[in-house]
C-alpha cells in the first residue's frame, strides 16, 4: 500500500475495463485519480464508488482543446499531474480490404492521436517540476500482426513507436515514458457478447497460461511503471499476455510421444 501516495494521476478510458481497474488500484495505493472518459454514466458511477480520491471528467482524447481544459481542471481540483495513463482505445475487427478510410482514421485518432495529445498536454507541467511518469497502453498487436486488425494493430504499433520517441525526448527532463502491451483481456471491448470467463478461456487454449487475462492483472503492470519502483525504466515494454508472444506450442511434431 502507498506506492503512489500523494500522486495525482489522469487515466483516460478510466470508466470501465482496464481503465477502471487501474483507477481502483491507483487509489488503493494512495493516488488521487482523474477518471477521463466519454462514458459519463459509467465514469460518474465509478467516481462515486471510489470516493473523494476520484473525480470524473468528460473527456474526448481526440480533442487538443479538450486536453488543455482537462489538465487545467485536474490541477485546479486535485493538483499538478504526476502520472498519465493513456489507456483510452477502441477496437475494430475488420479485414484490411473491408476497412474504410473513415474507420481506419477513427481508430488511429482515438488510440494513437489521443496518446500523442495527452503526452503534449501533460509534459510541460512535468518538465517544470522535473518529474513525471507516462504509461501508454499499447497491445500485443503492437508487437505482432493479426488478421482482421488492420486499423487496431496499426494504431498500437504507433503507440509503441510514440512511446520510444517520448522516452528519448523526455527522459533527460525527468519524465519516464513506458508502455504496457496487454494480450487477451476480459473486458467489454474484447468480450462483446458477454461470454462467461470459462467460455472466453476456451479461445486462449494455445496461450502458455491457457486463459484470458483479467483487467486487474494489466493494472498491476501499469502501477509498477507509474511508481518509483520503476525509476530506472524508460522506453520499456511490458507484455501482459499470458505468454502469447512467446510463440506457438506444437503438440504434435515429429518424434513427439505417440506421433510416428
Amino acid at each position: 500500500m502507498g506506492r503512489l501516495q500523494g500522486k495525482i494521476a489522469i487515466i483516460t478510458g478510466g470508466a470501465r475495463g482496464m481503465g477502471a481497474a487501474t483507477s481502483r488500484l491507483f487509489i488503493e495505493e494512495g493516488a488521487k485519480v482523474a477518471i477521463a472518459d466519454v462514458l459519463d454514466a459509467d465514469g460518474a458511477e465509478l467516481a462515486s464508488e471510489l470516493g473523494d480520491a476520484a473525480r470524473f471528467y468528460h473527456h474526448d482524447v481526440t480533442s487538443e482543446d479538450g486536453w488543455t481544459e482537462l489538465v487545467r481542471a485536474v490541477e485546479a481540483d486535485l493538483g499538478p499531474t504526476d502520472i498519465l495513463v493513456n489507456n483510452a482505445g477502441i477496437l475494430l475487427f475488420r479485414t484490411l480490404l473491408d476497412t474504410s478510410l473513415g474507420d481506419y482514421e477513427r481508430v488511429l485518432k482515438v488510440n494513437l492521436t489521443g496518446a500523442f495529445l495527452g503526452i503534449k498536454a501533460v509534459a510541460p507541467g512535468m518538465i517544470a517540476r522535473g518529474k513525471g511518469a507516462i504509461v501508454n497502453i499499447s497491445s500485443v498487436d503492437g508487437m505482432k500482426g493479426a488478421n482482421g486488425l488492420a486499423a487496431y494493430s496499426s494504431s498500437k504499433w504507433g503507440v509503441r513507436g510514440l512511446t520510444r520517441v517520448a522516452a528519448l525526448e523526455l527522459g533527460h527532463r525527468g519524465i519516464r515514458v513506458n508502455s504496457v502491451h496487454p494480450g487477451g483481456v476480459d473486458t467489454v471491448m474484447t468480450n462483446q457478447d458477454g461470454s462467461t470467463r470459462e467460455k472466453v478461456n476456451e479461445r486462449f487454449g494455445n496461450v502458455p497460461l491457457q486463459r484470458v487475462g483479467a483487467p486487474e492483472e494489466v493494472a498491476r503492470a501499469t502501477l509498477f511503471l507509474a511508481s518509483d519502483e520503476a525509476s530506472y525504466l524508460a522506453g520499456a515494454e511490458i507484455a501482459v499476455d499470458g505468454g502469447m508472444l512467446t510463440g506457438q506450442y506444437y503438440e504434435n511434431f515429429p518424434g513427439a510421444p505417440g506421433v510416428n
